[in-house]
């Protein structure tokens, strides 16, 4: 099967959707610029006309309601933003109006819009361009919350999103636009709240989302070569969770590591340890650990950044509190020469 980009992935699955229904446009500040924001809106315009792909004035609250009106006249919208906090001067829109119509009108109107918000992290984005804010939107009835961590995943969700009849946050980290991964050609879809086991194991389980499930990945491997065995839970939705996959996992496992790709605190990984706890405390072999960013302001500085978010070798000294493992893999470090700020050495931007 062919490979291509997270980024491309997403595209294609905007292309499809335009090319199969013709209710589905998209808007966004800088949505037909060259760079195609990020390359997921590369040539839309083009093939689509200034009708149905649309540059927008900077006005995030007025965007939000052009297209939830639009979706009350029988259009499917996608909205996009080149960072998550753009979204936030739009907060009545989507909490107080896209979220809530179906309920306040009895299931007799429906707001099909997508929401499509990128998480920035490294190269300088400090406090106002580098949030992970899914627990924020996770909190509002009404809104669902995705988050894929790989190509594959991305265009299955994104069709989903842009069928389903209410508003879906889609959440895409920079740091994943360029990994690349096997993905179909056709249309197919990926439910909307169902998590997949990305990597089965046996003696812990660890649940993460977006970027951080590239790390969970990575710790595990190391672990594997040591005779320690990880299960991997890719959470791909955030609302509505799994909490089925996740607790048939720790049932299994019987012990517990939430990565969090924000922060902890009133985060995605204290509400999966919540239940987790309700559910199945009396199976758990010791007391569940979550891992996020550093509880403060993401920095700008790249020395202080490399010690914001946590990475597979912070996973796996957590591990080492629940497992006894060898202090030689406890004291595994990144490569010196490894720039933390950025996804790989070969990442040029732009952010």
């Amino acid at each position: 099967m062919r490979k291509i980009k997270f980024s491309k992935a997403i595209l294609e699955a905007t292309d499809q959707s335009m090319a199969n229904d013709p209710t589905v446009f998209i808007i966004g500040l800088g949505v037909p610029d060259p760079g195609g924001v990020f390359g997921t809106t590369l040539g839309l315009q083009e093939k689509y006309g200034k009708d149905r792909v649309m540059d927008m004035p900077l006005s995030e609250n007025c965007m939000t309601g052009v297209i939830t009106g639009a979706a009350l006249n029988g259009f499917r919208p996608i909205l996009t933003h080149q960072r998550v906090e753009f979204s936030l001067l739009s907060i009545d829109q989507i909490v107080n109006q896209a979220a809530k119509w179906y309920y306040m009108n009895a299931g007799q109107q429906h707001v099909p819009i997508v929401i499509k918000m990128v998480i920035g992290r490294g190269w300088g984005q400090g406090s106002q361009h580098a949030q992970s804010l899914e627990s924020w939107f996770g909190h509002i009835p009404g809104l669902k919350v995705v988050m894929p961590s790989n190509p594959y995943d991305a265009k299955g969700l994104l069709f989903s999103a842009i069928e389903d009849d209410n508003p879906v946050i889609f959440l895409e980290h920079r740091w994943l636009h360029n990994l690349v991964d096997e993905v179909p050609e056709q249309k197919y879809t990926i439910p909307i709240g169902e998590a997949r086991v990305a990597r089965k194991g046996k003696d812990l389980t660890i649940v993460a989302h977006s970027y951080m499930v590239l790390e969970a990945l990575r710790s595990a491997e190391i672990l594997a070569d040591h005779d320690i065995s990880i299960e991997v839970i890719d959470l791909r939705s955030i609302r509505p969770l799994d909490s089925k996959t996740i607790l048939t996992s720790v049932s299994k496992t019987k012990r517990l590591i939430v990565v969090d790709n924000g922060w902890t605190t009133f985060g995605v990984s204290s509400e999966i340890i919540s239940i987790v706890a309700e559910n199945i405390f009396e199976k758990l072999l010791c007391k569940p650990i979550r891992i996020g960013i550093h509880d403060s302001p993401s920095p700008s500085s790249r020395s202080l950044a490399n010690h914001t978010y946590p990475r597979a070798n912070d996973i796996i000294n957590k591990i080492s509190k629940l497992i006894s493992l060898d202090p030689n893999i406890v004291s595994i470090k990144p490569n010196p020469g490894t720039p933390l700020d950025v996804p790989d050495p070969s990442f040029k931007g732009p952010f």
